[in-house]
């Protein structure tokens, strides 16, 4: 079912072009025309809702399904979802809500929601045969990333944002909408009359996210737009390196009985960067550790400091000793009981 009219779609009509753009935004970043069953991640915000019309718009050959995250984090949640079970019902759209098994809490609840809603859209989307999952983030959401993370102090790899295509939870995650702006989404769901939610926290001077959003808010000269393309510069430029990374695992990194042999020699620092990174995690998942004590964010630039000045380290389980020009990461030995 469409959300257009009986009448023939014409140029003239704002969200026949919409739709064409979004179909080909999707198609790209896909890698497939038609793309195939997209799973669409739906909060219910206007962004969302607005990737959905689009969605419907494009008549997309594939297909399309919908899937809203309750976290049981708001009481307000579970109607959200139930807006949007709703609505996809009037459209003809399959739609699923997923909650958690276990409820979030503690610390760092933003970082654990994020990682419980990409688990349950990526167990969804291969249980339906979806090739993809599309999320609504669009050039502002990247511009306040950009800006967060800079704050913080982030590496090329942070500050190159949101990237248009990426793997989580070993599912393909897609943002078709990273070069349209948030009042272009909000247009198209209030000139379609479509429900949609604003939710409270995104109001909370409490997040980050949303002091940032204020900032550009108030600051008409920070342009979102431009600040976008700078982290999609930086996007390329992390690609070329990562690319360049896994040239020199295999010419450089050699894996022995104990752990991995690397050679840095006359290489500059964010590359030792890279390549220590890789080969902490590949000495670790060789160990069976599966916690959490090390992440493609995790900080070291203490270990790199040690080894640059020849200092046995040790990262997260692994030590790591400098001989001439070679790294050897190893499994640290088990502490003594006291």
């Amino acid at each position: 079912m469409s959300t257009r009219g009986a009448s023939p779609p014409s140029a003239a009509n704002p969200l026949t072009a919409a739709a064409a753009r979004f179909r080909d935004g999707l198609a790209a970043v896909v890698g497939a025309s038609p793309p195939g069953l997209v799973l669409l991640a739906v909060s219910g915000g206007a962004d969302s809702m607005a990737m959905l019309t689009l969605a419907v718009a494009a008549a997309l050959s594939g297909g399309i399904a919908v899937a809203t995250v309750d976290h049981r984090l708001r009481a307000a949640a579970a109607d959200e979802a139930a807006m949007v079970a709703d609505h996809c019902a009037r459209i003809g759209i399959p739609h699923a809500t997923l909650c958690p098994d276990a409820p979030i809490a503690g610390a760092s609840v933003q970082a654990q929601a994020r990682t419980a809603r990409y688990a349950l859209l990526a167990d969804h989307a291969r249980a339906i045969g979806a090739v993809a999952i599309a999320t609504a983030h669009h050039v502002d959401d990247q511009a306040e990333t950009f800006l967060m993370r800079a704050a913080r102090g982030s590496g090329l790899a942070g500050l190159a944002g949101v990237r248009e295509r990426s793997v989580i939870a070993d599912a393909v995650v897609v943002r078709p909408l990273l070069d349209w702006r948030r009042a272009e989404l909000r247009a198209i769901v209030r000139r379609g009359d479509i429900p949609f939610v604003d939710d409270p926290s995104n109001r909370d001077p409490a997040h980050d996210r949303t002091r940032f959003r204020q900032l550009l808010d108030r600051n008409e000269w920070l342009g979102p737009a431009q600040i976008a393309r700078s982290a999609a510069a930086l996007a390329e430029a992390d690609a070329d390196l990562a690319a360049i990374v896994d040239w020199l695992w295999t010419t450089r990194a050699r894996s022995t009985a104990t752990g991995i042999d690397l050679d840095i020699a006359d290489l500059p620092r964010e590359l030792c960067r890279r390549l220590a990174r890789r080969a902490v995690m590949t000495v670790r998942d060789r160990m069976g550790l599966t916690d959490p004590a090390f992440s493609h964010a995790t900080n070291i630039e203490p270990l790199l400091d040690a080894l640059m000045q020849r200092k046995r380290a040790s990262q997260s389980g692994v030590v790591v000793a400098p001989r001439a020009s070679q790294w050897r990461f190893s499994p640290a030995p088990p502490r003594r009981g006291h």
